[in-house]
């Protein structure tokens, strides 16, 4: 093969995951607005539709050409988990995105984004409710672990990293670390500052879920009872308990509408 060949199907093959990256992340935006919606509606008026990705699922079912827009949703989040596969393999945008820990990170995002894009297309073709609600998956796993030789640990050491990932999470989304992935030189510094509200907000918001979901498994574990693991849409709920009420909700329902536009906004400004 030519010099010029070569270069043409790099340059296909960049152009195919770029395309790929921006179509997941436009899928992921439209998720986590909707359950941020969801979780609005909680908190104002009670309400019991689901704020996690099935519930998001169920809305948009319900809406004209809603299937169309699953199969659509579907496909973005295909496009996501093989953009985090190609990371995996070929190494991330940026000079440290061919060190192995980033690889290592990004083969788990491919894995997770795979599972989520399963379940939408499973939902898509009307074949069941796509896996189930976030709570009930939960329990189910938790169950299925404290039955293994050793699992009250399994499911502590699980709830563990799910509540460092959390931390993580928010404490980069603080730090503003995802600037290093945008092209910030693209941008008005109107714009940069609505990016960062919604980046900043967004991203803790999203840390606090994962963590408090983590502390629930590792309560789990402890307990050796399932039932006390929670699903995103259990772990909104529970903000409702704390001693600020409902208004917490609407603040972290209010975040994970924020990292939905975030979202949007790396899908097109992120470096791909």
């Amino acid at each position: 093969m030519t010099t010029l060949g070569v270069r043409s199907g790099r340059a296909a093959r960049g152009s195919a995951t770029e395309g790929a990256a921006r179509a997941g992340l436009t899928a992921r935006g439209v998720i986590y607005l909707l359950v941020g919606s969801l979780a609005l509606q909680i908190a104002l008026r009670g309400s019991s539709e689901q704020a996690d990705r099935q519930g998001a699922l169920a809305e948009i079912a319900e809406k004209p050409l809603g299937s169309v827009l699953l199969w659509a949703l579907g496909i973005g989040l295909v496009g996501m988990a093989l953009w985090r596969l190609s990371e995996a393999v070929s190494g991330a945008a940026g000079p440290d995105g061919r060190k192995p820990t980033k690889r290592l990170v990004s083969a788990a995002r491919f894995v997770f984004y795979a599972f989520v894009a399963y379940s939408v297309l499973v939902f898509a073709a009307g074949e069941g409710n796509g896996g189930g609600g976030s709570d009930e998956q939960s329990r189910d796993v938790t169950a299925r672990a404290l039955e293994l030789p050793g699992g009250q640990w399994l499911v502590g050491v699980a709830g563990v990293g799910v509540i460092v990932a959390g931390g993580w999470i928010g404490v980069r989304a603080a730090m503003r670390s995802y600037h290093k992935h945008l092209r910030l030189g693209e941008m008005s510094r109107r714009t940069r500052r609505v990016v960062d509200v919604t980046g900043v907000a967004g991203g803790v918001a999203r840390g606090l879920v994962f963590a408090t979901a983590g502390v629930f498994a590792v309560r789990a574990g402890i307990a050796y009872e399932p039932d006390e693991a929670k699903g995103f849409d259990d772990t909104l709920r529970s903000f409702v308990d704390t001693p600020a009420g409902p208004a917490f909700l609407v603040c972290v329902a209010a975040g994970l509408v924020l990292f939905g536009l975030f979202s949007f906004a790396m899908a097109r400004w992120r470096r791909v």
